[in-house]
């Protein structure tokens, strides 16, 4: 089977058996995990969240499949394990927060204790700043930028499309990479899985939205993104850092300005970018279109950066991203002209 085909199968089965499952679990999120609207939504009628019990769930059929039917693969796989025993994990603690809402610090320690577990499983030749920092400071810091990346993601899953506007692209760029030879199969298959899974849920989830994805399924894409993005900037930290540069962005400055105006930073809230342009007269498809294309633009801008290799060029195309990203932030506080 010729790579190719191999990589639309994966994204075909994914999207497919997500939207199965969705279907199939979609009277029991309505009688269990009803969202209603609050200080952080945006939707103003009751709608079942949780479909990120779907999307996990199919992720997890299609790494087992690919264990299965694949024998050239079979050492592949395995790989993935960690990561998706960690995402599993998330997906339990998240459904139960959606169900009943939990303590914050379960939340926490649970999401930390999955972080520790992923970046304790990377292999022990990974290092991202040889000579710079000790093994064990790199990695103190990797738990550290997981958990953020959790968090970070499941604060951006606010409105509709916008997580699958945040992570197609994502995906598509790490696909790419591997298709290129820059990242490890196991990578552009976990990548592609996430990718499938994230356009199966996205057709319920079109504005207005029938399912929302929930922390059940936030939580654990957050953290397979951090995954993903690890394995990025073991080649180049410049494309590891453009590839989410929005969903740093705007959870970053959203947290400084909590912060600074002596906040709560862990309550419902709707002072995010995309939030504030929903509120200032943005369309929903209009903010995550926005979104998405910039998405699209910081991909290419990553993909060029692994194929430059060049320090100066790198940098250069990074500075495009921030410049970009500061542009449509500032679109989206200024509301539509």
């Amino acid at each position: 089977m010729t790579w190719p085909v191999l990589a639309l199968g994966v994204v075909v089965a994914a999207a497919a058996l997500t939207a199965g499952l969705i279907l199939l679990l979609k009277p029991l999120l309505v009688r269990f995990f009803l969202a209603q609207p609050n200080a952080r939504s945006s939707h103003r009628v009751a709608t079942p969240q949780g479909a990120g019990i779907a999307v996990m769930l199919a992720l997890a059929a299609v790494c087992i499949a690919i264990l299965l039917l694949s024998a050239s693969l079979r050492g592949v796989v395995p790989s993935l394990m960690p990561v998706l025993a960690a995402a599993a994990a998330l997906t339990v603690l998240g459904a139960l927060d959606d169900a009943h809402a939990l303590p914050a610090m379960w939340r926490f320690i649970g999401q930390t204790v999955a972080a520790i577990a992923v970046v304790a499983s990377l292999p022990d030749d990974l290092r991202l700043l040889p000579g710079l920092l000790p093994l064990m400071v790199e990695r103190a810091l990797l738990v550290l930028c997981t958990v953020a990346c959790i968090n970070a993601v499941n604060f951006l899953d606010g409105i509709d499309w916008m997580t699958t506007a945040e992570v197609v692209p994502i995906a598509v760029c790490i696909a790419v990479l591997q298709a290129l030879g820059a990242v490890p199969t196991p990578i552009g298959l976990l990548a592609l899985a996430l990718l499938g899974a994230m356009l199966g849920f996205a057709l319920f989830n079109k504005h207005p939205a029938q399912v929302f994805l929930g922390d059940a399924g936030s939580l654990p894409v957050g953290l397979f993104l951090a995954f993903l993005l690890i394995f990025v900037a073991q080649v180049d930290l410049v494309a590891a850092l453009l590839l989410p540069l929005y969903i740093i962005a705007d959870s970053g400055l959203a947290l400084c300005r909590r912060l600074i105006n002596k906040e709560p930073i862990f309550s419902a809230h709707r002072s995010h970018f995309y939030q504030r342009a929903v509120t200032s007269g943005f369309s929903v498809p209009q903010v995550t279109t926005r979104v998405f294309l910039l998405g699209l633009l910081l991909a290419c801008l990553a993909i060029a950066a692994v194929l430059a290799r060049s320090p100066a060029i790198a940098l250069l195309l990074l500075a495009i991203g921030v410049a970009a990203t500061g542009w449509l932030l500032h679109a989206l506080a200024s509301g539509p002209k």
